[in-house]
């Protein structure tokens, strides 16, 4: 997409008035003027924030970077965005993703810089990066800060998928507030992001199978010297890329998205794959759609064995040879003549790479499994779509039919989930409603309901959750998410009661509500929209996002070619 208005280096070398000025505030900022009147300008668009742990190292990796660029005889400028944290921005960072996509285009196409290199780190900056700099049109390449360090709790290693049942564990009040106190001082040891293959880690490793980073490069410690050298080549490729014009057009399509969703199934890799893979494909006018991710996920062995979806450490998946090996074992799936950045195809990158007898990256014939590791819903329940992240969940729990017991809204889940007069058994299905993008705001990951403390104490620990809301990539357990509609926008959802029989089928890829149509109906008839926020960017947010379906984007922000489309 070209954007209405866009200026680039040439702004410096124009040899025009305005451009001489701006070039002389430039100078009092300690650029060399004749650099600027000739050099190659590449943005470094940062998203370094003290209020984002996650990407608090890319300042290195920025320095790293800028060196690279130097080196190649490019002039560095380093620009900042909003940065947004899932467990530290509130309600939800999904909201913030869209404002930080504007961010990004805006500052791509208002600034006088030939090309642009994308640093990210925390789940939802990589994708709204991805999603501005797309939109944006010039030639851009990304580096993440990489995922942090274990750390070692109790004398055993931890990640951060740890927390999440230890954090259920306090809630029952079965950690004491030193206990507590202790493991949360330990969890998070340094820098980086999260430490499996969470959204964070999925999301690098998408931009690496769009071809839109060095390859090779996605999982390595945010820590390491090797980091910092990937940075360091990160910004000479920018000068290079720049120079040759390979704009994100040139690099990225229909072919390489379907790669890319490939490679999530393939990595066991997070359900928020789903919707920021189908905001990506918005700001280049295509649509993935349920069928498309079905067949995909179908047709595709998850090959992956790391935490959570697995029993592998990340680092050791980089070892091992990381996106390339995977894209090896895949080949026969594979778009292989999609091309990178780098100007090479896939096909000559796996060319390279050694095919090692690795436990971490299975061969395709003997896989962790022979589908992919989301499931891909839709039924009566959800028309336009949920998805299961069947990876992260025993098969027991593939199948499931019985009575609902429904929450409106985290509060009132909060209020009553421990209620031991709460009217649910080891064969009911919690539903948590009003968490869309819309009823959240901006889908919230809270869709991993806590088991009742009726339940707990009877020793369960698992049991099917549904809700329109998210969940990390970091967790696992038998949830349904993103069901589409929302509830807060009157989809089937809203009219599901206490008691109804839900019948789940992850395997045939159905949810259905099983009551009479005429019932629903009637309980139509009553149902009463969310009320929306009535300023600032909240309500601009409530009054445009798209449904989860369609990426969660503004509906403003999509290609041209989709705006039409929308309902």
């Amino acid at each position: 997409m070209s954007p209405e208005y866009s200026i680039d280096g040439d702004y410096f070398r124009s040899g025009e008035i305005e451009g001489s000025i701006a070039s002389a505030f430039m100078q009092g900022g300690g650029f060399d003027g004749d650099q600027l009147g000739k050099a190659p300008i590449i943005g470094i668009c940062n998203s370094w924030s003290e209020l984002n742990p996650c990407n608090a190292s890319l300042d290195k990796v920025a320095q790293s970077v800028s060196e690279g660029i130097i080196a190649a005889g490019g002039v560095p400028v380093e620009f900042p965005t909003i940065s947004i944290h899932e467990q530290i921005n509130n309600p939800s960072s999904l909201m913030l993703r869209n404002l930080m996509a504007m961010d990004v285009e805006e500052m791509i196409t208002k600034s006088p810089i030939d090309g642009v290199v994308l640093l990210n780190g925390c789940d939802k900056t990589v994708p709204a990066q991805l999603m501005g700099a797309i939109s944006g049109g010039k030639p851009m390449i990304s580096i993440s800060a990489g995922p942090r360090s274990v750390s070692t709790c109790g004398g055993k290693i931890s990640t951060i998928h740890n927390l999440w049942g230890k954090k259920e564990e306090r809630q029952k009040g079965e950690v004491s507030d030193e206990e507590w106190k202790e493991f949360t001082s330990k969890i998070i040891p340094d820098r980086g992001t999260c430490n499996v293959m969470g959204t964070a880690s999925t999301m690098s490793g998408i931009v690496e199978a769009l071809g839109f980073s060095l390859p090779g490069t996605a999982f390595l410690p945010a820590a390491s010297e090797a980091r910092l050298r990937a940075a360091e080549q990160t910004g000479r490729m920018a000068v290079e890329m720049t120079t040759e014009g390979r704009t994100p057009d040139t690099v990225v399509n229909d072919e390489s998205l379907e790669n890319a969703f490939r490679a999530v199934c393939a990595l066991g890799g997070s359900s928020n794959a789903v919707i920021h893979l189908e905001a990506i494909a918005g700001r280049l006018g295509s649509r993935l759609g349920l069928d498309s991710f079905r067949e995909w996920s179908s047709t595709t062995p998850h090959l992956v064995s790391v935490i959570p979806s697995g029993v592998h450490q990340l680092d050791e998946f980089s070892e091992a040879g990381g996106m390339p090996l995977v894209f090896k074992r895949l080949a026969s799936s594979m778009n292989l003549d999609s091309r990178l950045v780098t100007g090479e195809s896939w096909k000559d990158v796996i060319e390279k790479v050694s095919d090692t007898d690795s436990t971490v990256v299975r061969p395709k014939d003997n896989p962790v499994s022979d589908q992919g590791g989301l499931a891909i819903l839709q039924g009566s329940l959800a028309p336009d779509g949920a998805v299961f992240k069947r990876s992260a969940v025993p098969k027991e729990f593939w199948t499931v039919n019985g009575p609902a017991v429904v929450f409106d809204g985290l509060a009132d889940m909060e209020n009553r989930i421990n209620d031991p007069d709460l009217d649910v058994s080891g064969d009911s299905i919690l539903v948590l409603r009003g968490m869309g993008p819309v009823g959240g705001p901006g889908m919230p990951e809270a869709a991993k309901i806590p088991i009742p403390k009726k339940l707990w104490d009877q020793g369960v620990r698992n049991m099917l959750r549904i809700s329109d809301g998210r969940m990390s990539g970091t967790a696992d357990g038998a949830v349904v998410l993103h069901v589409t509609p929302e509830a807060a926008v009157g989809g089937p959802l809203a009219f599901v009661r206490d008691g109804d029989i839900i019948d789940f089928d992850a395997e045939a890829g159905s949810l259905e509500l099983q009551v009479d149509q005429a019932e629903l109906e009637q309980r139509d008839q009553q149902f009463v929209k969310t009320r929306k926020p009535s300023r600032g960017y909240e309500w601009l947010y409530s009054n445009h996002v798209t449904q989860a379906d369609r990426g969660a984007d503004l509906d403003f922000l999509v290609h041209e070619s989709l705006k039409s489309k929308l309902d």
